[in-house]
């Protein structure tokens, strides 16, 4: 099926999880979360996307996950949450897109790490992007919200940066921050974690 369509996402990306601020998996491939588990919520605007001659721009999707150990050792279960203001072709696309059924990374290599997946489901995604303060939410199910990483010894804001140069798997340049609210309650896929790893980029995805 990758052969026959053609994507491409440029995205706000808004993400957090459990592991600590600089977050394992960045650098090791492994979280460094208590339990050694990888729990995530990750918020996306489109700048710019199509699929085929179809046009994704300003849509907003929410993806939530938890595997019981690294995300590459699987088991995982997710769900795909896209705004309800897209239409049931947009829905399609967007979910063929992350799904990996249309190939490209790293949707691709994502999909294959899960045993349970729930979606797509249309609801109202209220989101603020913000380089240090994006948060996004749908009401009664989850809720994310990012702050700066502060000097604890000045009080001062910190500017910092997880950068790969040569290109990294989801992002290359993202504004590391903490979660000041991340939780989610939806089905088997439930957690809460506040003062852990966040990060805010733009993501450029294509097949």
């Amino acid at each position: 099926m990758s052969g026959e369509n053609k994507w491409s996402l440029s995205m706000h990306q808004i993400e957090c999880c459990n592991c600590s601020h600089g977050c394992g998996c960045q650098f090791g491939g492994f979280p460094d979360s208590a339990d050694g588990s990888c729990q995530a919520i990750l918020g996306f605007l489109i700048i710019n996307g199509q699929f085929n001659d179809l046009d994704l721009s300003g849509l907003k999707m929410v993806f939530a996950a938890m595997w019981p150990k690294a995300i590459h050792e699987g088991n995982g279960k997710g769900v795909l949450f896209i705004d309800s203001t897209a239409t049931a072709e947009q829905v399609t696309a967007l979910a063929t897109i992350m799904s990996g059924q249309a190939g490209g990374m790293p949707v691709e290599a994502i999909a294959g790490t899960f045993t349970e997946f729930d979606g797509p489901i249309q609801a109202p995604i209220s989101m603020v992007v913000d380089d240090k303060r994006s948060s996004f939410s749908i009401e009664g199910v989850l809720e994310v919200e990012h702050t700066p990483l502060m000097n604890p010894v000045t009080g001062e804001e910190q500017n910092v940066h997880i950068t790969f140069p040569d290109g990294g798997f989801m992002w290359d340049d993202g504004n590391i921050g903490e979660s000041k609210a991340m939780s989610i309650k939806h089905g088997g896929i439930a957690f809460e974690h506040v003062g852990h790893f966040a990060a805010k980029a733009v993501s450029n995805w294509s097949n």
